[in-house]
């Protein structure tokens, strides 16, 4: 049976381009998703942020033309969790759209919790991108 899952999206008064180059940079991720990682490291090409629980590794999809920012965030716990996102261009602007699962025997309370910490990194994106030069 499918995970519950739900979509969240941010529009941003900029080019999908903009936006899908800093957004997979993980360099940029303690800007703009704190949610995800406090700090991010490159050791021997692989990515680490810093969360609350310990080191976690991170690594997007490969480079495309599509917009594709789909990552693997591998736990502490060596528990590997799948999020995909996209840029989707929309006129002059894009919309971003993350979308978020229910973990096994997670409660509704942190479901829902899970859903705003990633609302306001997708809020913190338009920001960052809609502010920048």
């Amino acid at each position: 049976m499918p995970a519950e899952s739900k979509q969240i999206s941010a529009s941003i008064e900029r080019s999908a381009a903009d936006v899908y180059r800093y957004a997979s940079d993980p360099a940029n991720i303690p800007a703009w998703a704190p949610g995800l990682g406090s700090s991010v490291q490159n050791i021997d090409g692989h990515w680490f942020v810093e969360t609350p629980a310990g080191r976690a590794g991170f690594a997007f999809a490969e480079r495309n033309e599509f917009g594709v920012l789909d990552h693997e965030v591998t736990l502490p716990s060596g528990d590997v969790i799948y999020n995909p996102m996209r840029v989707v261009p929309n006129g002059d602007g894009c919309d971003v759209v993350f979308t978020l699962r229910r973990l096994p025997d997670m409660s509704d309370e942190d479901f829902e919790r899970d859903a705003g910490l990633v609302q306001a990194d997708l809020n913190r994106l338009k920001q960052l991108m809609e502010a920048a030069p």
